[in-house]
């Protein structure tokens, strides 16, 4: 009958214990161990969010998922931002952040940290309307209304954008002061989609606000 000798029992002591000493042990510089919770199926990975929202602090802890779309509807019920296609082709969640638009369905809002940002309901309210609020009315340039938060924000950024110099596709002249023509105006508009084909009248809005302003 074959034996094990007391000097290969230790060895394998040894072994095991040293195996086990790996499954507990983290390596220098490397993250903890997961726990039961964070292997959890689908359990999310939540971070903290400070923005400067129409002027306003707002602290969230979100899904580090979450788009700035969904964080403005969902979290902050600033529901004039509308989700239209949610692929960054209609325009229609358009906002204003650090003074440039962009679409807020294609950004995470983790990615936004202290940044300021500017809804619809943060250009004007019902009894004060922005210049550029009042002459969509005047122009009947809202119709349905489901893309004009995002066609009024993106036309109040375009006349900043003129005024910054900042050209276009279609700028003839990038050493001369850029002209709003009609042509720089639907390039730079071209991004926000109108299903009512309000087009006409919301070129008329802008071309009366910039003629006011300039």
């Amino acid at each position: 009958m074959q034996t094990t000798s007391s000097t290969e029992l230790s060895r394998r002591a040894l072994l095991i214990a040293g195996a086990a000493s790996l499954t507990t042990t983290s390596v220098a510089g490397a993250p903890p161990p997961a726990t039961a919770e964070t292997l959890k199926r689908g359990a999310p990975a939540m971070s903290k969010v400070s923005v400067t929202v129409n002027g306003e602090l707002r602290e969230l802890e979100l899904d580090t998922r979450t788009t700035l779309l969904d964080a403005l509807r969902e979290h902050l019920h600033l529901t004039g931002t509308k989700k239209g296609c949610d692929h960054g082709q209609c325009g229609a969640c358009t906002v204003i952040v650090g003074g440039r638009r962009i679409n807020s369905c294609l950004t995470l809002a983790v990615m936004h940290q202290g940044d300021e940002i500017t809804t619809i309901e943060g250009l004007g309210s019902p009894g004060r309307l922005h210049p550029m609020q009042a002459a969509f009315v005047k122009h009947d340039g809202y119709q349905c209304g489901y893309c004009t938060p995002g066609q009024i924000c993106s036309a109040v950024a375009v006349l900043d954008e003129v005024r910054a110099g900042i050209p276009s596709h279609v700028t003839d002249d990038l050493n001369a002061p850029v002209r709003l023509s009609n042509a720089e105006l639907r390039e730079r508009m071209s991004g926000n989609i109108c299903r009512c084909g309000a087009y006409s009248n919301i070129a008329e809005a802008i071309e009366e606000v910039a003629g006011r302003s300039a």
